[in-house]
């Protein structure tokens, strides 16, 4: 077991306030230049649909960590633009289950499309050098999504 000092944690915490910082800006900057057609809690109910439906509407509250009314709020804006599709439940049958439709799919790519374009911009300012860190980095960044058991 590894020992961290009172130095080291003070540079951990800076370390990650700036990472925070600078992570909750660039995803703040790239939701403000999208200007998707879709609001936040919307696109991310979209995404948890994909990636984990079918869902039932209290399963995927408890995912976006809101309450059941304000899923169903999200749930009937996204069913009046044709991107999800209410089905019913094999194991309930008084539920549904809530599925993304081929719109809302293809919402999904456009929407990821343009933000990756955006992010290619932003990176088209760098040097080679800069990019060449990032790369580097991506790594580290990308062990950081995994949850702790």
């Amino acid at each position: 077991m590894t020992r961290t000092g009172p130095v080291e944690i003070d540079e951990q915490t800076q370390l990650a306030a700036r990472l925070r910082l600078v992570v909750g800006r660039l995803h703040r900057r790239i939701r403000i230049d999208g200007r998707e057609s879709v609001p936040p809690l919307q696109l991310s109910a979209l995404v948890t649909v994909e990636q984990h439906g079918p869902l039932r509407l209290s399963e995927l509250a408890r995912r976006e960590a809101v309450s059941a009314p304000t899923m169903s709020r999200v749930l009937t804006a996204l069913d009046e633009q044709g991107l999800v599709i209410r089905t019913p439940d094999p194991n309930d049958a008084r539920g549904v289950q809530i599925v993304l439709s081929e719109a809302g799919a293809a919402r999904l790519a456009e929407v990821r499309s343009h933000r990756t374009a955006l992010v290619a911009r932003r990176l088209g300012r760098l040097d080679d050098e800069e990019r060449r860190r990032i790369v580097e980095a991506l790594p580290a960044l990308e062990a950081l999504l995994v949850d702790e058991d």
